[in-house]
């Protein structure tokens, strides 16, 4: 009887050593699948909102490649018009994807190697080439799209044409831009003559046109699903309110909300117009303007007061001690959110239905 036991012992021991290695084995897969990318790249236009270093590289006074931005970023001050992450950085990790590195940080040899993204995003740039040229060089939409060109047509680790369509078509295409349009450009008549030429409807029309033009180009460079958001209430911001002359008896400039909403209020039709024209593209709508809210609106505990100390171009000193807790604040400086912002804005564009309309990023890069 004593044989018939060790079989049995034998056995028992045979099952569980299996059941653990095809436990192991599980693990390793679920691992495996949690890091595979939900899309293979992100590329991103855009502002200083979006941009991750690139005016490190222009000559320009909206440049922030010093403490205290970037307290809270792994690396420090890249170049992020904040405390820490980004907008974008936060939905490249929803991705499961790197940080888009800023194109021209980039060496020669890793512009035609790079296949998980590119940040073309420049602070001070906008939808019109002259936008923000009183401040020094920036990557305008149009010069970021031509950038965007150059990576296409370097990159050489695709070996068919059909191979690169396919990854572009289910890369995301992040486009956030405008506000600098009327920040840098039509609220500045001293050095531009766009209010002169343009009613305000007229130039919200402009704008959407020149916006449009930029999308169907980059349809035509292979891009499918896009992200493009409005403009927000740029009124509310403490360089606005603080310029504001005479001063405002509320919170915000309202008559530069009013300004912005002849933007926004076309865009969602502009969307849809190039959605049907465009064969095979899909457009997520993403809604600044209710995210970027009054403090009081958005539960902080700060009133609309930067957590840095400012200089006259609204961007922190050199050097300067920021707030203790910038949590507890809606904007960095005198124009940008803080991370704790970014973060909030980012999940409910990703996983939410308030920010992204009619789908959020994380159905866009499910869909097939």
């Amino acid at each position: 009887m004593w044989y018939t036991f060790l079989l049995r012992k034998m056995a028992k021991n045979y099952y569980s050593m299996e059941f653990l290695f095809i436990s192991i084995f599980l693990h390793i897969l679920l691992v495996k699948c949690h890091n595979i990318p939900m899309a293979p790249a992100l590329y991103v236009f855009g502002d200083s909102l979006s941009d991750s270093g690139n005016n490190n590289f222009l000559r320009t006074v909206a440049k922030v490649n010093y403490k205290p931005y970037g307290i809270d970023f792994p690396f420090g001050a890249t170049g992020r018009f904040t405390n820490g992450k980004t907008f974008v950085d936060f939905i490249a990790q929803s991705l499961r994807l790197p940080f888009p590195p800023p194109y021209l940080g980039l060496l020669a040899e890793n512009k035609t190697k790079i296949t998980t993204g590119v940040n073309y995003a420049s602070g001070s740039a906008g939808i019109l080439p002259e936008t923000g040229t009183a401040m020094g060089d920036n990557l305008s939409f149009g010069k970021q799209i031509k950038y965007f060109h150059d990576t296409t047509l370097g990159l050489k680790i695709y070996k068919t044409h059909a191979e690169y369509s396919k990854h572009l078509s289910k890369s995301i295409f992040f486009i956030s831009i405008g506000s600098n349009d009327y920040m840098a450009n039509y609220l500045q008549p001293t050095m531009f003559k766009t209010s002169l030429i343009y009613t305000p409807h007229k130039f919200a029309a402009h704008l959407v046109d020149g916006l449009k033009q930029g999308l169907m180009k980059l349809y035509s460079l292979g891009a499918r699903k896009f992200v493009v958001f409005n403009i927000s209430r740029i009124g509310c911001i403490p360089a606005t309110v603080y310029r504001a002359n005479p001063k405002p008896s509320t919170p915000c400039v309202e008559e530069i909300n009013k300004l912005v909403l002849l933007y926004n209020t076309r865009l969602p039709s502009a969307i849809k117009e190039l959605e049907h024209i465009l064969v095979g593209s899909t457009f997520v709508l993403g809604d600044a303007y209710n995210l970027n809210k009054t403090s009081f609106q958005a539960g902080f505990t700060s009133v609309q007061t930067p957590c840095c100390k400012v200089n006259a171009n609204g961007i922190c000193i050199p050097d300067s001690l920021p707030c203790p807790d910038s949590s507890k604040y809606l904007l960095y400086d005198a124009f940008h959110p803080t991370e704790v912002v970014n973060q909030a804005s980012a999940k409910d564009c990703f996983y939410g239905c308030f920010s992204c309309k009619p789908i959020n990023i994380k159905q866009l890069a499910e869909k097939r």
